[in-house]
């Protein structure tokens, strides 16, 4: 389920991308002799609406350290060789107030990208994400998302853009404030607040809190492929009425 997460917010796409600043230094001689574990980082990519702008998103668990982001120079290279990925000098940013995290870079060609962070003693790798900003640019949408807001547990309903090989929705209740209050992840094209009966995976930290009646929230929902791209980005505000 790891491998096609990920997480964004109403700012995501429009803070500014840096230039692509590559090193010779490569993944395998920065893990070599470490001990590894992969596939237990959080990440996907978007395209802006600058579609050569990329952004990079992981979930920093507590106490990760040292994340680092490695890139291939084409698509047409092994993903699975971590002798083809070189470092990527990119500063992070902050996601839903640093609940998330992204990397955005200007890459001019598709490429592989892995995602690292150390954390207790070990480096932590997620799946490579395939960059599609040419071939397959995320599609912002908001007229494909239906909120009923009606009860202290507003219902969310969508529909998938013209990609239809989204495998995982990833869904954002956040508040005024822009502080994440659920994150989950659904197979299905719905999620009810609080409900978890279709999450297949929970980032939420702590208990979310009940909503307020008569109060703004915004949601925002990424639909992602199974090589970790994000196909649809929708973010919508809604008003609480019960």
């Amino acid at each position: 389920m790891k491998n096609y997460i990920l997480f964004i917010c109403c700012i995501l796409f429009v803070s500014c991308s840096e230039d692509l600043e590559e090193t010779k230094e490569t993944l395998q001689s920065n893990i070599d002799g470490k001990n590894i574990v992969v596939d237990n980082v959080i990440a996907c990519a978007a395209s802006g609406k600058n579609e050569s702008k990329v952004s990079i998103f992981l979930y920093p668990r507590p106490g990760a350290t040292n994340i680092q982001c490695y890139a291939t120079a084409t698509e047409d290279f092994d993903k699975n060789n971590y002798r083809n990925y070189t470092k990527v000098n990119a500063s992070l940013s902050n996601v839903f107030n640093g609940y998330l995290m992204k990397f955005d870079v200007d890459f001019d060609s598709e490429k592989w990208v892995i995602v690292t962070f150390d954390e207790e003693d070990k480096t932590h790798l997620c799946n490579p994400i395939r960059l599609k900003q040419f071939t397959k640019p995320t599609e912002y949408l908001v007229d494909n998302v239906t909120i009923d807001a009606s009860t202290q547990m507003p219902n969310f309903i969508w529909e998938d853009g013209i990609f239809l090989d989204t495998k995982i929705y990833f869904q954002v209740i956040s508040n005024a404030q822009n502080n994440l209050l659920s994150g989950t992840y659904t197979y299905e094209k719905q999620f009810v607040y609080y409900n978890l009966d279709n999450v297949i995976l929970n980032v939420t930290r702590d208990n979310p809190p009940e909503l307020n009646n008569n109060t703004n929230y915004n949601f925002t929902l990424m639909g992602v492929s199974e090589d970790n791209w994000v196909n649809l980005f929708s973010e919508k505000t809604f008003t609480t009425q019960f």
